[in-house]
């Protein structure tokens, strides 16, 4: 027999000899346990400890004072408990949704100084979740994210997995509420591997969640409904009614705009019950606030404004202060379609308030734009153009830099992520190449010198050279591919702003940009959408693309500005004025249907132009103050009844900030004489509900 059987029997004796006793001694069960079953009991007071902690987590945001509470008794109760680090990480993070600062300070505090040397790791990064949830339930994003961002990129990657799971994406909620949606998918996705890893469907869940809701405000709907569906998957292999409710609420979210409002219907009649299932007031305000929102996007205005009035006291109540700012917004919106303006308007304008004295910038900005809408649709149309410069100004600075492009870029993200990949490998493939050349030049060189062949090393070299210069060309032919790939939209074939950032810098100088520069906007177009299906707007937006690519010449540049919006950078020329453009892009949008399978679709277009420099002082911008000037001038025509084109033909301004205060109030400097505006008219749409041989 092998030693090691051997010691196996013998141990395997030893302990059948032992429960023999055990089950043969005086007093039976009533006796002194063993040690063996000691050691089972803990074990098993341990699993029903670990569930108890896995039961509470998914629960959290239902009861989270309640539920610290019976932690803390059950930690107590059971030997050890009260010292085991996820029982201390937990009880901090329900303190912080109770909105205890007290104790989620002394339990971070106790993080910190986390005896055992193993753990510290994972107890800074718990201490650190702790602080941040707090302030985010405080509404104060701004030091949440500095405590996140605080964590040192050393412990955080000691951690273990369910630690880093909860850090980021908390990091990528942070983030999104914030308005940095580069961080927050970075952050969501890094949160989807961990939970993946980690292997429970409910965490996958709500990182799916999490990822759709992001990817919807950075444009890309239908990724966004996609990773909806593999969330509710997901929470369906292990049902609670809390993890539900998360995933309902942004399946309605990511379907609102859907032609067939069915599934946002459901969902958040379905968040709502689970809500009530979980006995979670403060989840179930945030759930009328936005039932609301779809009851305002269906024009039913006073069961809209029932609902959010339904909601505020609730949310008043558990202090949730996401929720009051929903409840605000959707009362205020309902209340102006009502013919309430003026009662309306400071409701909205106090939930924009909220949201930004919160940072929630993101937030602040889709307020502004869903007021300019509703206000404009009263007949306000100076509050809407003031509300809609608001809405720019808050989008600068969420479209800032990298979020700047990666909004434009969300949806190729993953193709623009293997092309990467393959460049870094064709890379280290040039790399091995110009390295394999050298060593056979210095061979070549070592044997004519040897040899005195200068003839032949010299033919040798040539031939070497040759395979280089050749591989380097097909290198760089597929380096420059895959660099057009990345900076051209999939969809209409245009340039994205990756290029127009890149290209921009050519064609402005150190005094600013001369060019006249177009952004156009196609009106109605979520009407097509609805109307026609989404394949129908995606062969109007291509067919635009070629109209306008035929409106200008070769060297002007041609941008998918994002969603529907189109920018042209023309370089100034004898022969053409930006008016005359500006007609020219009207009549080629507005002239013809566009045609698809068999139906004739209507199509205009509201369009903002500038030509630099303006008279009368001859005014060159800085490229991002001329987007801000035809953006403001763009909605002027929308605002004015769409199919129109409106241009600056001269501003009272000397330098960029003086045209930017006057852009701020433009209608109101228009009428005041100190802007010029052109106004150009399209040409009256054909009707597109006909067939395409009508």
């Amino acid at each position: 027999m092998h030693p090691i059987q051997a010691q196996l029997k013998t141990q395997c004796a030893a302990f059948a000899a032992l429960l023999l006793l055990a089950a043969c001694s005086p007093g039976g069960s009533s006796g002194t346990p063993p040690a063996s079953s000691a050691a089972a009991s803990a074990v098993a007071a341990d699993d029903s400890l670990s569930r108890e902690l896995d039961r509470l987590e998914r629960a959290a945001h239902a009861k989270p004072a309640q539920y610290e509470l019976e932690l803390r008794q059950r930690a107590a109760a059971q030997p050890g408990g009260e010292a085991r680090l996820d029982v201390v990480a937990l009880r901090g993070l329900l303190a912080s949704l109770a909105r205890d600062r007290v104790l989620s300070d002394r339990l971070a505090q106790r993080l910190r100084d986390w005896p055992v040397a193993e753990q510290r790791a994972d107890a800074r990064v718990a201490a650190a979740i702790i602080g941040a949830e707090y302030q985010r339930s405080q509404g104060d994003l701004r030091e949440a994210r500095k405590l996140l961002t605080g964590v040192d990129a050393a412990q955080l990657a000691a951690a273990g997995p369910l630690s880093r799971w909860r850090y980021h994406r908390m990091f990528a909620g942070v983030s999104g509420d914030a308005g940095e949606l580069d961080s927050a998918l970075t952050e969501g996705h890094q949160a989807l591997r961990l939970a993946q890893q980690i292997g429970q469907p409910w965490r996958v869940a709500l990182s799916l969640a999490d990822l759709s809701f992001t990817t919807l405000r950075a444009d890309t709907p239908a990724r966004a409904r996609q990773l909806a569906a593999q969330a509710l998957a997901e929470a369906q292999k292990d049902p609670d009614p809390m993890t539900l409710n998360a995933v309902y609420t942004t399946r309605g979210i990511v379907h609102a705009d859907d032609a067939d409002t069915s599934i946002t219907l459901q969902a958040n009649a379905d968040a709502l019950e689970q809500a009530a299932a979980a006995g979670a007031d403060s989840v179930r305000a945030l759930g009328l606030a936005n039932f609301a929102d779809y009851h305002l996007r269906q024009g039913r205005y006073a069961r809209a404004l029932e609902l959010a009035e339904q909601a505020l006291p609730l949310a008043h109540a558990t202090r949730n202060v996401s929720a009051e700012s929903v409840a605000r917004s959707n009362i205020g919106l309902a209340k102006i379609a009502l013919g309430r303006l003026a009662e309306g308007r400071a409701e909205a304008r106090a939930a924009i308030a909220l949201d930004e004295q919160q940072g929630a910038v993101s937030y602040a900005s889709d307020g502004w734009k869903e007021l300019a809408g509703y206000l404009e649709r009263a007949g306000d149309l100076a509050g809407a153009v003031a509300a809609w410069r608001e809405h720019r100004r808050l989008v600068d600075r969420v479209l800032r830099d990298e979020t700047r492009k990666l909004l434009l870029e969300a949806q190729e993200r993953q193709d623009a992520e293997q092309r990467a990949r393959d460049i870094e490998l064709l890379n280290r493939d040039n790399a091995l190449k110009a390295e394999q050349v050298h060593q056979r030049n210095l061979g070549l060189m070592l044997w004519a010198a040897l040899g005195g062949c200068v003839a032949v090393s010299l033919g040798l070299l040539w031939q070497a050279f040759r395979r280089v210069r050749r591989a380097n060309e097909q290198l760089a032919h597929s380096n420059a591919s895959l660099q057009r790939q990345s900076e051209t939209d999939p969809l209409t074939g245009l340039a994205n702003r990756r290029h127009f950032q890149a290209a921009i810098k050519t064609l402005s100088g150190p005094e600013g940009l001369a060019a006249g520069v177009f952004l156009i906007d196609v009106d109605h177009f979520k009407r097509i959408n609805d109307g026609f299906g989404h394949a129908a707007g995606d062969a109007v937006l291509t067919e635009l693309a070629r109209r306008l690519r035929e409106a200008v010449r070769d060297g002007d540049l041609v941008v998918r500005w994002g969603g529907e919006e189109f920018l042209i950078v023309a370089r100034t020329r004898e022969g053409l004025f930006a008016p005359q453009l500006a007609q020219r892009l009207l009549d080629l949008i507005g002239g013809q249907p566009v045609e698809h399978e068999g139906r004739r679709i209507p199509v205009t277009a509201s369009i903002g132009f500038v030509s630099l420099p303006v008279p009368p002082q001859g005014l060159r911008l800085p490229w991002e103050r001329a987007i801000d000037l035809v953006d403001t001038v763009m909605y002027l025509a929308k605002a004015h009844g769409r199919n129109k084109a409106y241009g600056v033909e001269r501003i009272d301004a000397a330098d960029a900030a003086a045209a930017a205060q006057l852009t701020a109030r433009l209608e109101a400097a228009w009428s005041e004489g100190r802007v010029g505006l052109t106004v150009l008219h399209g040409p009256t749409p054909h009707d597109g509900a006909r067939p395409a041989s009508a």
